[in-house]
């Protein structure tokens, strides 16, 4: 019975039209940072596909949306980390059973600015300048310099603590029992790492690829020293070859049923996937597109 009412508070009909009143639709779907910008371009192309179903998308990171769809007041998650043992609890306490979807794949870049010469990084690398305990602090650690960061100091960019890219990261570079060492610059939003970045020299950060711009560099990453550095792509992202690559996934409030199955069928289909492909990250398949 829980679960029915949550369906029913998250799914809402709202009368439209002039003389003549049909009920219309509206799907709340809202989480993942990184996967908004995608989550709205498929809310607006699916207007041609239902006129009668709106979907009003909105972000606040991966364990924002989880909670709302938790509590019933969502019926899609968005989310770019999988939900947690305590989080899978709670839902199941409140009656509800999430069901998960792969909705893509993203790279998760590493960002420098474009004066920092390191074109290439390992995993340990990593976990020495974000790891607590990591002896990394400043850029001569590494054996480099960068031009115009005077006093060499690694600044350190990361997401707030409710982001799915936060945990990600955490988890991929520092393992299950790792933790981030303090002092990092902790940005509420994916563009806002990359724009920090871009106007501080001793800056690294890291984002979805989808967020990259031509002010910013993206190294390699290595998985251990002497292994092959894979650039961050779509296509290292699809094929896992990329050693921090990321399922990107959705969540609903159980089995999802009628306009929110067919929403998300459309969003697995060629139409959807040509869409998240078309925004920079890696389709769960191959998949034609037109040019757009």
């Amino acid at each position: 019975m829980r679960f029915a009412l949550a369906g029913l508070a998250a799914l809402t009909l709202v009368a439209c039209g002039g003389g003549q009143r049909e009920n219309r639709v509206v799907i709340q779907n809202k989480g993942s940072d990184t996967l908004v910008n995608v989550a709205q371009a498929w809310a607006e192309g699916y207007k041609t596909v239902d006129p009668n179903v709106a979907v009003s998308v909105t972000g606040g990171g991966s364990g924002t949306g989880i909670s709302a769809m938790i509590n019933g007041t969502v019926d899609i998650a968005n989310s770019s980390r999988k939900m947690k043992e305590s989080e899978l609890e709670a839902a199941r306490a409140n009656g509800v059973e999430p069901i998960e979807f792969t909705v893509g794949y993203d790279a998760l870049a590493v960002y420098l600015h474009p004066d920092n010469p390191i074109q290439a990084v390992t995993i340990a690398q990593l976990a020495q300048i974000y790891g607590e305990g990591g002896g990394a602090e400043k850029w001569g650690d590494l054996g480099v310099e960068v031009a115009g960061c005077s006093s060499g100091e690694i600044v350190r960019v990361s997401r707030q603590n409710n982001s799915g890219t936060y945990a990600y990261f955490r988890e991929a570079i520092l393992g299950k029992e790792g933790d981030y060492k303090l002092g990092s610059r902790d940005m509420h939003g994916s563009k806002d790492v990359v724009e920090l970045v871009e106007n501080t020299p001793c800056a690294i950060g890291f984002s979805g690829l989808a967020y990259a711009t031509e002010h910013v560099a993206t190294p390699c990453v290595a998985a251990e020293e002497g292994a092959e550095c894979v650039s961050p792509s779509v296509e290292t992202a699809l094929d896992r070859t990329y050693p921090i690559a990321r399922p990107l996934l959705m969540y609903s409030a159980g089995e999802p049923t009628g306009p929110v199955k067919a929403y998300l069928d459309w969003i697995l289909g060629d139409k959807g996937q040509c869409i998240i492909k078309r925004k920079g990250y890696a389709p769960i398949r191959d998949v034609s597109c037109p040019a757009s």
